[in-house]
Formats: C-alpha cells, sequence, structure tokens
C-alpha cells in the first residue's frame, strides 16, 4: 500500500510540474519591438504616425491552451515621439494625453482566447485616466529558437483601432475643428525574451 502511495504521489507530482512547465513568462524586448500608433489628418489626406519609445510588456503565453496565457503592458505617455518634438511636447499637454497628471497608458488582460489563428486578449485598457474593456487581436508571428542557449523567442502582433474621444482627447483644431481625426489606429510589433523571473 505505501508503494501504490508513493507511485500516487510521484505521478501528481510529475502532473503538477508539467502542468507549471505549459505556461512561459516572457519579457517584451522593447530594443526590438514597436508600439505605434497613427492618426488622419485633413478626412484621410495623410497620415500623423508615431509611436512610445518608453514601455514594459508581459507575456505569459501557453501555446497549449491559450486560456491559461496572459498580457500585461505599461506605456509612458511623455515618451511619445512622431518625429516633430513640438509637436510631441504639444501632445504631452493637457490638450492631449496631459503626461504630467496621466503618466501611463495601461492593459491587464482578464482573459485569453483562441479564434482562428488569432489570439484575442480582452482586458481592462486605461489611458488619459478612463478605463474600458478592449478586445486585442493577437497574430502569432512565429517562434526562434537560439541555437546557442535553446531559449525560445516569439513574436506578436496586433492592430486595433480605438476613438479617442472614447478616453476623453477631444482636442481639436480651432481653426479646422476637422483638421485631426478621431480614430486612432494602434500597431504593435513585438518580440520576446525569456523572463529573468
Amino acid at each position: 500500500m505505501l508503494k501504490r502511495f508513493s507511485l500516487t504521489l510521484l505521478l501528481i507530482t510529475s502532473l503538477a510540474t508539467h502542468n507549471s512547465r505549459a505556461a512561459s513568462l516572457y519579457e517584451v524586448d522593447t530594443a526590438h519591438s514597436t508600439i505605434g500608433f497613427s492618426v488622419p489628418i485633413l478626412g484621410g489626406l495623410s497620415q500623423v504616425k508615431g509611436k512610445f519609445s518608453d514601455f514594459t510588456a508581459t507575456i505569459n503565453y501557453d501555446a497549449a491552451d491559450v486560456t491559461k496565457s496572459s498580457v500585461t503592458a505599461t506605456i509612458k505617455t511623455a515618451s511619445i515621439d512622431t518625429g516633430i518634438e513640438r509637436r510631441d511636447a504639444h501632445l504631452r499637454t493637457a490638450d492631449f494625453f496631459d503626461a504630467e497628471k496621466y503618466p501611463e497608458i495601461t492593459f491587464q488582460s482578464k482573459r485569453v482566447e483562441r479564434k482562428g489563428k488569432q489570439l484575442i486578449a480582452t482586458g481592462a485598457f486605461t489611458m488619459h485616466g478612463v478605463t474600458k474593456e478592449i478586445s486585442l487581436p493577437i497574430t502569432v508571428i512565429g517562434q526562434f529558437k537560439n541555437p546557442a542557449n535553446n531559449q525560445i523567442v516569439f513574436g506578436f502582433a496586433t492592430t486595433l483601432t480605438i476613438n479617442r474621444r472614447d478616453y476623453g482627447i477631444t482636442y481639436s483644431n480651432r481653426a479646422n475643428p476637422t483638421f485631426l481625426g478621431d480614430e486612432v489606429k494602434i500597431e504593435l510589433n513585438l518580440i520576446t525574451k525569456p523572463s529573468a523571473s
């Protein structure tokens, strides 16, 4: 009986170890990832594009069971970069992001599910002091195994459109109220690295 108990305990321990290793924690390699956006101007005659250069993100990814996965991200609003410093300085003011009052944009997933070839991460998105539930459609671009250390990294991409006015960013050009569009296209291209934790 003692032998049977020992075998049962060994099996339970083995299963627990297997399950704990199923999901892997990855940090985003910010040096090789981009959080970008584009906003239409003059009714779409052109697009103003930019990015945020200071951000962190962590992905707990379980390829076998994506419902065990999770995503968290934090973006520093003061790091906005459209290539024109004068415009960036304006975007940091209370007319837009109000970076001093609202220094971060955050996302915390509540659930992850598979839909066709995509993953859908649904969770709380907070910007400019407003929190709304959004769903990020995530495409797994692929994976790479480093032959030097056998570590695996993944590439993820997502595109999402939000309305800036939904988050209290309602600025318009007085001379031409229709100059700046409301729909903001967000584009994320992320590559991971194994988490140090």
